[in-house]
């Protein structure tokens, strides 16, 4: 009986299903880690997403249901290295093995039809879906450097081309490849002139020292300082990070005061927490000519900042892993400052990875993030490579300020 069961076993981990699934997987997720490295190679990137899809067009369910949970550790194996900081190390595998499994489960579903074209349906359909609000996993993002589009038209029509190609069996096929031609794009990101002398802060503070009181008074002074000297320079605008003051930032008024007498001599952008009537919320400080702007965070990170679970699974879930803390409340609407006669939308971490903070298509964004939460990992990488999706879509430039990684200037 047990020799039987373990046949069966056996015979479910097909070798030949893994390796396939392994390599659609690498096929799948390359792109980042070739960007993580330095590497940005349009040909390659093109060839492996194209043949990525192809594979999930054509492979049976197990093989898909192997790929997703390869994709799933591929892309999010860092997901959970936030636990370290809660005295919770031991929930980082258990988290990876989670999104592993909720990938599986999900390329699972999309592999469900066996019609090429029902098949390719689903895989459009899953460039829609944000599991539990977390919206990472962009299909489309396979291509942001390569030399095809990455409109959601041009990605159907990448899809309707696979589908054919499969769909037709003889030498026909290849005609199929022509509906490729209006999804070519040559166009790379290039640099354009702002419209102000901006300088944007990274700061290096690894996230238990970033939250130790001990370290606070040195983080103001180091703030201050990088202030100070872009004052020197000349600079009309300087942005630091997000939390970059550790702290209620209206809480201290001594603070407030000096910031604001700073911003006598240039526009201030930085981040911080702001309390409220007993609510706390993540915000963005925007100091200019001594006045005091507030951007609060409509966009919170699920499982981060809130947990998006019903109330009675989310409490529990609370208690455990955070201690029953708050959640952070968000704001109804995104913010616009307005910088010296410019209009600057502004975005914390992850609101920038977020379709709905580009709905009104902004030319110019602030963005500000804490990633030494996962570090060391490719998150960063991630991220900046969704801004980069964004920005293109858009023809937004992103001016991104982060701590320990994955700062810089984004254009279109």
């Amino acid at each position: 009986m047990t020799s039987i069961y373990i046949q069966k076993t056996l015979s479910f981990f097909s070798l030949k299903e893994l390796k396939t699934a392994f390599i659609l997987a690498l096929c799948f997720s390359l792109f980042i880690y070739l960007f993580h490295f330095g590497f940005e190679l349009y040909a390659l990137n093109t060839v492996l997403g194209l043949y990525a899809f192809y594979l999930l067009l054509l492979s049976n369910r197990k093989t898909l249901l192997f790929a997703g949970f390869f994709i799933g550790l591929l892309w999010f194996y860092w997901i959970g290295f936030s636990f370290i900081y809660y005295n919770l190390a031991w929930v980082v595998p258990l988290n990876a093995l989670g999104f592993a499994l909720i990938y599986a489960f999900i390329f699972w579903i999309v592999s469900w039809p066996s019609n090429v074209f029902l098949r390719a349906l689903m895989l459009f359909l899953l460039s829609l879906f944000e599991p539990f609000d977390f919206n990472w996993l962009q299909p489309e993002l396979l291509f942001i450097h390569s030399y095809l589009g990455v409109e959601k038209w041009h990605y159907a029509l990448i899809l309707l081309t696979l589908s054919l190609f499969i769909f037709i069996k003889n030498s026909k096929r290849y005609l199929a490849l022509i509906l490729l031609l209006p999804v070519l794009s040559f166009s790379q990101g290039k640099e354009q002139k702002l419209p102000l002398n901006i300088e944007l802060i990274q700061t290096h503070l690894e996230q238990d020292i970033k939250w130790n009181p001990s370290y606070t008074n040195s983080i103001i002074q180091s703030n201050l300082e990088h202030i100070d000297k872009a004052i020197e320079k000349g600079v009309q605008l300087v942005i630091l990070p997000e939390s970059a003051f550790p702290l209620f930032l209206n809480h201290h008024s001594d603070l407030l005061k000096q910031l604001k007498e700073k911003s006598q001599k240039i526009s201030i952008v930085t981040g911080s927490l702001y309390a409220q009537d007993g609510h706390n919320f993540n915000a963005t400080y925007f100091f200019e000519k001594g006045k005091l702007t507030l951007a609060k965070k409509m966009i919170l990170v699920p499982f981060g900042e809130y947990i998006p679970l019903p109330s009675f699974l989310a409490k529990p879930i609370n208690k455990a892993i955070f201690g029953g803390a708050v959640d952070y409340l968000s704001a109804t609407k995104p913010t616009y400052f307005n910088i010296q006669g410019h209009n600057f939308k502004n975005a914390i971490c992850y609101e920038a990875t977020c379709h709905e903070l580009y709905e009104d298509q902004p030319n110019l964004m602030i963005a500000t993030s804490n990633n030494a939460w996962f570090m060391p990992s490719i998150e960063p990488t991630i991220q900046r490579l969704l801004m980069q999706f964004y920005a293109t879509k858009n023809n937004t430039i992103i001016l991104h300020a982060a701590n320990k990684a994955g700062g810089g200037i984004i254009y279109p």
